[in-house]
């Protein structure tokens, strides 16, 4: 440890006392902004049959327009996040913003399925920002109250991942799924608008070159472990997230219930009871320990999907599912940032991209492992496969690392 202080003391300036607190109105804001970028990689989720139908396309083939988004979204955290410590972050979320928009007026017009592949890749890149506003968030709050304010802003990125189905679902049914695509790029505007207004800037504290930074991510990850089995963890709970989400549109379409985007999409809104859980699991990271809250949330996961094997054809058991495997991740995931922003408050932004791309690494696993799954075992597979990984994770968190 004594030798990572010392690089990042080398590299880095002296990091300078935040210029305001965080009152509530820009706590929200910061929520509100990660709920509308995030919901950019979820669009596509309860869109993903009809998209197959518009390129004459598998179901197995369609999934990956999900994938692409994820993978780009990793590529976005491993690439682009780390400068977070190194350019001023309002103006670098600014230009992904930007970025964003151009990406989704290119999905909604795109006139093949490799076009749109592609731009749902760069889209993942752009949307991040939430991965820069969650350590801007850490360095300006007070340190007693740091897992309440993550909590609260990972409430809004929360339901603007489930809202997101709810609201593709609806416009796809009702107005094709390029629609959807427009409408999001209207809204990365606005929201361009906004933050320039109103967000403040958050000056850098690393102060050598681009290699130097990335170079620096290695370090951290060889020499702590807790943020290594944080990381392993969270990949493997978002693998199993993934599992599902991805594969509820083709369960919810075929002979078992015979509903359509729109249906698929509300399982959203009863997911968004796990964003409930946000601001809880902060607090119990605050006063009990994020170990704790990260075990109660591996128990729920995995309760649900076994729930859902057993009781998943009928809906009231596939609704109990959802909400105990919502409940379950996202209080896992809020405990393990809480954790790892008190590692090394310099490196936030670097910490949080290790993290954040161990648990977008799971999440593309988890929509490829889904689509297969479904495709050849159907949903006792889907159920098999999302409690492997969720049991992978509670061997990790219990036995990895604590040697």
């Amino acid at each position: 440890m004594s030798e990572l202080l010392t690089e990042t003391a080398d590299s880095a300036v002296a990091s300078p006392l935040p210029t305001r607190r965080l009152d509530g109105a820009l706590v929200w804001l910061m929520a509100l902004t990660c709920g509308l970028v995030v919901a950019n990689i979820y669009y596509n989720q309860p869109l993903l049959a009809a998209i197959g139908r518009t390129f004459h396309l598998s179901d197995s083939s369609a999934s990956l327009v999900a994938t692409a988004t994820q993978v780009g979204y990793t590529l976005g955290m491993l690439f682009v996040v780390p400068l977070g410590d190194m350019l001023e972050r309002k103006r670098l979320m600014l230009i992904m913003l930007l970025g964003a928009a151009a990406c989704l007026g290119l999905a909604a017009f795109a006139p093949s399925f490799a076009l749109l592949a592609g731009a749902s890749i760069l889209l993942g890149i752009c949307s991040a920002v939430p991965q820069l506003l969650l350590p801007m968030a850490a360095h300006l709050a007070p340190e007693a109250d740091r897992g309440r304010i993550v909590g609260r802003i990972m409430s809004g990125l929360l339901i603007g991942i489930l809202a997101s189905r709810t609201v593709s679902g609806y416009v796809g049914a009702h107005l094709g799924w390029r629609a959807m695509f427009e409408i999001a790029a209207g809204l990365m505007l606005a929201l361009l608008g906004l933050l320039a207004w109103r967000l403040p800037q958050d000056r850098p504290n690393f102060a050598g070159s681009y290699g130097s930074l990335m170079k620096s991510l290695l370090t951290l990850t060889a020499t702590l472990p807790a943020l290594r089995r944080s990381a392993l963890v969270g990949g493997l709970l978002f693998a199993a997230f993934s599992v599902f989400w991805t594969t509820l549109a083709f369960f919810l379409e075929g002979p078992a219930y015979h509903y359509g985007s729109d249906v698929a999409g509300f399982f959203g809104v009863i997911g968004a009871v796990g964003a409930l859980a946000a601001p809880l699991a902060g607090k119990a990271a605050d006063t009990r320990g994020p170990d704790f809250a990260i075990g109660v949330g591996i128990l729920l996961a995995l309760s649900a999907y076994v729930f859902m094997g057993l009781t998943g054809y009928h809906l009231a058991g596939l609704v109990l599912g959802v909400v105990l495997l919502d409940v379950g991740v996202q209080s896992a995931h809020i405990s393990n940032q809480t954790k790892i922003f008190s590692l090394v408050p310099e490196a936030r932004s670097r910490l949080n991209t290790v993290y954040m791309t161990g648990y977008f690494t799971g999440g593309s696993v988890g929509s490829v492992a889904g689509g297969l799954a479904w495709v050849h075992g159907g949903w006792p597979g889907v159920c098999v496969l999302g409690a492997a990984f969720t049991g992978a994770a509670f061997l990790v968190s219990r036995f990895y690392g604590r040697g």
